[in-house]
């Protein structure tokens, strides 16, 4: 059995990641994607306290925040979709075009 620090330093370093990417990038679909790992770090966290604790209340939270990322990447996509027929192009200095309309 892995020992809980380990996946919380883990974890950590997932959503270091993800947040570098979230803030050094000017496309939304890197943004995406940066959100999402940061959501995967979070449901590491989650798995890994509800496993070292003996709980499954963790594991079912993660599921939950598994649905929410799925329902996040259908509203982002639907909005690249839209964003990318009106400009050809998808940038985050395009969003404010979108607010505008």
């Amino acid at each position: 059995m892995v020992p809980l620090t380990h996946v919380l330093v883990f974890g950590a370093v997932l959503f270091l990641i993800g947040l570098v990417g979230f803030l050094s990038r000017r496309n939304f679909l890197t943004l995406f994607m940066s959100v999402e790992i940061m959501l995967n770090a979070v449901n590491v966290n989650l798995i890994g306290f509800s496993r070292s604790l003996g709980d499954t209340a963790g594991q079912v939270f993660a599921v939950f925040v598994i649905t929410v990322a799925a329902a996040e990447v259908a509203v982002g996509l639907a909005i690249l979709i839209l964003m990318y027929r009106s400009r050809g192009r998808v940038l985050v200095q395009d969003w404010r075009a979108l607010r505008d309309n």
